[in-house]
């Protein structure tokens, strides 16, 4: 997973506000969607997502911050994991504001704020133990960078920079939606095996896949990735699955309370948009998934 060296990043697009978050509190989740492991966590590991945060407007994070000496190229990019995450979230949104504008829509672009233990969102409170999460209130991912360590420790993830860039594309996936109206669709159904919240994050898994098929193209990577990245992405799918996790958690399997989908049917639709490079092909709400 190599960075064009000479490719400009652009760290405006990503908040860093590390050392800002407020300690307690949960995620009062809106707009029907969280991120790759967040509501599957609430339900079945008992995260507190309706508890009471602090009060109080959250400090203010300023776009990029430091950020914005720090990653300016490529090469900042393969030398720095923060660096990395601007590159990655770069590459994604010139990616989707090309479909956009081919489809004569307009694409809005979405922050990526990073935090650390806990942040305030337009959806409430969220702790870190939710997991990376897009928030449609204000349109942003929020992400903390030791999920991935946790990805690979509890999860049995075998993690690695694309693991982390399947996860940040899999959110944006939900700002797609958020922006297509396609969200609406999860939001009276959502528990369940074929339930509107599975194929809503099935969907989100097609869409990273189909960005990663088209990243080179996006001037922000050297070359193609490697079938060794592609695993890495597919092992973190597997890894956070409903069935993989419940049955870690409780030691039997529950597909009435599936959120995200199975293991096989997130690699699978992973696989569908990485193979496919469609958009179109990930249309999850029309017959089986």
């Amino acid at each position: 997973m190599d960075f064009e060296d000479n490719a400009r990043l652009d760290a405006s697009q990503v908040e860093d506000a590390r050392g800002s978050g407020f300690p307690g509190g949960g995620l009062a989740i809106g707009g029907g969607a969280v991120g790759i492991v967040g509501l599957v966590l609430a339900l079945l590991l008992g995260v507190d997502i309706t508890g009471g945060g602090g009060g109080g407007p959250e400090r203010q994070a300023q776009p990029a911050g430091n950020l914005s000496a720090q990653c300016r190229t490529g090469n900042d990019a393969d030398q720095s994991e923060d660096c990395r995450v601007v590159g990655v979230v770069n590459s994604i949104q010139r990616y989707w504001s090309e479909v956009f504008e081919r489809g004569g829509r307009d694409y809005v672009p979405a922050r990526t704020r990073l935090f650390s233990q806990a942040t305030q969102t337009a959806c409430g409170h969220a702790t870190s133990d939710v997991g990376p999460f897009y928030c449609p209130g204000d349109q942003k991912v929020y992400l903390d960078l030791t999920f991935f360590g946790q990805l690979q420790r509890d999860f049995g993830a075998e993690g690695g920079p694309f693991a982390q860039a399947y996860v940040i594309a899999h959110e944006y996936g939900h700002h797609v939606q958020n922006l297509l109206g396609t969200m609406e669709k999860a939001q009276a159904d959502p528990k369940g095996a074929t339930s509107g919240s599975v194929r809503l994050e099935l969907q989100a898994d097609c869409y990273a896949g189909v960005w990663a098929k088209h990243a080179v193209a996006t001037g922000f990577y050297s070359k193609p990735f490697t079938d060794a990245d592609i695993r890495q992405a597919i092992d973190a799918a597997e890894a956070v699955g409903d069935d993989r996790i419940q049955e870690r958690a409780r030691g039997r399997v529950d597909p009435d309370s599936f959120t995200h989908g199975t293991s096989a049917q997130r690699h699978r639709w992973f696989a569908t948009g990485y193979q496919t490079g469609d958009p179109n092909a990930c249309d999850t709400f029309s017959g089986s998934i």
